[in-house]
């Protein structure tokens, strides 16, 4: 019963079959290889569109080299104030860019369109003092589990746009949101005004595969450097470029993140059924905030159950009691129905 984090869960059998392939021949080197070649033109046949494709390691290098790339100096960027660039990422994005990351508050995990444009205009390009604004990030899946509609973030990105910033997209649990809204990549990036994608693979199956995705590639000209610059150039960056071979052949990534989005809505449903444990608010990706009594999350973890408490978010719906407790569960493509219904079984005789 592993519901710490997707990021637990190991690689899915066919990446690791991928790797060993791989691991038996030699390539040329620091992207340069046929395959490396050939998964980025597989992004742009999954986008509908020439794109410029960058392998990184980590979802952190992801984000803070995307924004490295349109920082300006004396720039700010914005995302929600409970994001994972400005929570849990450790000050890298401001330390790549250069940029301070100004939070925007907004329900359920996602930014206000109306609060945006007001701290935009709070940081005037003229203001020296203040530093001006540069950019925009949001988070799709939200780290609240909740995801953002086609019409919301086109409400954000025509923000954006009519003050000039680019928009970056951090899709960690890019293909959980995906196959929740039931659109193509392209639907939910370039044609919704994204600028720029941190594409996750470790959360969905991958061992270590995140790439940097622009969707106009002029805005890649000295992403080259950056990426040298930051340690993120791999020489053997055809093991990256395996890995999305296979999660990116036959859908499988697709596959992976509707299996782990149907643990969680059986997760979801089992809780509702439940009187000691309830949700805590709606979610719709592959992470589940549930409410327990403390009697119960501990037999829970005693049983073996792997999850983490959570602080409380703003804009709660309704208090934790002094007895309970409020934690996260996430789903993935290992989880299993049993793991579901283990886990459930213990909270109701809780």
């Amino acid at each position: 019963m592993f519901f710490a984090s997707d990021n637990w869960a190991g690689a899915h059998p066919a990446i690791n079959d991928r790797l060993s392939k791989e691991s038996t021949r030699f390539a040329a080197a620091y992207g340069t290889s046929d395959l490396d070649k050939a998964v980025e033109a597989r992004f742009n046949e999954i986008f509908e569109r020439e794109v410029s494709v960058y392998f990184v390691s980590t979802g952190t290098a992801a984000n803070s080299l995307s924004l490295a790339s349109v920082a300006r100096v004396g720039g700010v960027a914005f995302s929600h104030s409970e994001a994972h660039v400005i929570e849990d990422e450790c000050g890298a994005p401001d330390f790549f860019s250069g940029m301070r990351m100004v939070p925007v508050d907004g329900e359920n995990g996602k930014m206000d369109p109306e609060r945006l444009g007001e701290r935009i205009a709070a940081y005037p390009q003229g203001h020296v003092h203040h530093g001006r604004a540069a950019a925009v990030t949001l988070t799709q899946a939200t780290e609240t589990g909740t995801i953002y509609s086609l019409g919301e973030i086109d409400a954000l990105t025509k923000v954006a746009r009519a003050n000039g910033l680019p928009v970056h997209m951090d899709g960690a649990r890019f293909a959980n949101a995906l196959v929740a809204l039931g659109c193509t990549p392209a639907e939910m990036t370039w044609k919704r005004g994204i600028d720029i994608l941190s594409f996750g693979g470790t959360k969905n199956g991958c061992w270590c595969a995140e790439a940097i995705v622009f969707f106009n590639p002029e805005l890649a000209k000295d992403f080259a450097f950056i990426r040298k610059r930051a340690a993120q150039l791999f020489s053997k960056t055809r093991f990256i470029s395996a890995q999305f071979e296979a999660y990116l052949q036959d859908d499988l990534w697709l596959a992976m993140a509707s299996h782990a989005n149907a643990m969680a809505d059986r997760l979801r449903a089992g809780i509702r059924s439940l009187n000691s444990t309830r949700l805590a608010w709606d979610t719709t990706s592959n992470e589940v905030f549930a409410i327990l009594n403390k009697a119960s999350a501990e037999a829970a973890q005693a049983n073996g159950a792997k999850f983490y408490d959570w602080p409380e978010p703003t804009n709660m719906p309704e208090p934790v009691k002094d007895d309970e407790t409020l934690i996260r569960l996430v789903t993935s493509f290992a989880t299993t129905e049993d793991d579901i219904d283990q886990f459930l079984a213990i909270c109701k005789a809780g």
